[in-house]
């Protein structure tokens, strides 16, 4: 599908929709400390989940003076609520209606995810999270009901902290993959290919329909 706007309440974000034949579900990208749909690595992990037969949907959580603003980049209250609004107007649009949807956050877009995720219990099934910082969801993090999945880099030493605390205080199903040799932007080889396989496999599990 083409480019198109997501909208947030009365304003309308730019964002990339990829609807596989027969998609499963739908992976909504919270993207981190001021980045939006053209980050490059979260654009490959959206197209390793898009052959794992998920749909994908990256958008800007901010304008583009917003994104320079550091006070709205950290601001995760705003952050959760336009993520939860674009989850709104995906469930509006009959095409995607029926598909389950998941979130993808990185740096403190997985705060936001995890906090829209306790907000909306019913139409969050799971959450992944890539060097993220969950620690910034503060007291959200106890009502997450998705299934949680924290992956992060043997070397990002301090982030890797934070998730440990973050796990402590998450009561859904969770899990912490560690991968090794990397840092936090998972530059390293092959770094990036293990997030994009570990969220392909939570959220094709997680995201499956149902079985009558």
């Amino acid at each position: 599908m083409p480019n198109r706007d997501v909208l947030v309440g009365s304003e309308a974000l730019p964002g990339v929709l990829t609807l596989p034949a027969g998609a499963s579900g739908l992976v909504v990208f919270a993207h981190g400390s001021g980045s939006g749909r053209s980050s490059p690595r979260n654009r490959r992990v959206a197209e390793s989940l898009q052959l794992h037969g998920l749909g994908t949907l990256l958008f800007d959580l901010l304008h583009e003076r917003e994104a320079r603003q550091r006070e709205r980049v950290f601001d995760i209250p705003l952050l959760a609520e336009r993520l939860l609004q674009a989850v709104a107007w995906v469930v509006a649009r009959a095409e995607l209606a029926a598909l389950r949807i998941g979130l993808f956050g990185a740096s403190t877009g997985a705060a936001a995810a995890l906090t829209a995720a306790a907000e909306a219990p019913q139409r969050i099934g799971a959450v992944v999270s890539r060097g993220g910082r969950p620690d910034l969801a503060g007291a959200a993090l106890a009502r997450v009901r998705a299934p949680t999945l924290l992956v992060v880099g043997a070397f990002d030493a301090e982030v890797l902290a934070l998730n440990r605390e973050a796990m402590q205080q998450l009561v859904c199903e969770k899990r912490l993959e560690i991968v090794p040799r990397a840092t936090h932007l998972f530059e390293e080889a092959g770094a990036l290919e293990r997030v994009a396989a570990l969220a392909g496999d939570w959220f094709a599990t997680h995201l499956a329909p149902a079985r009558s």
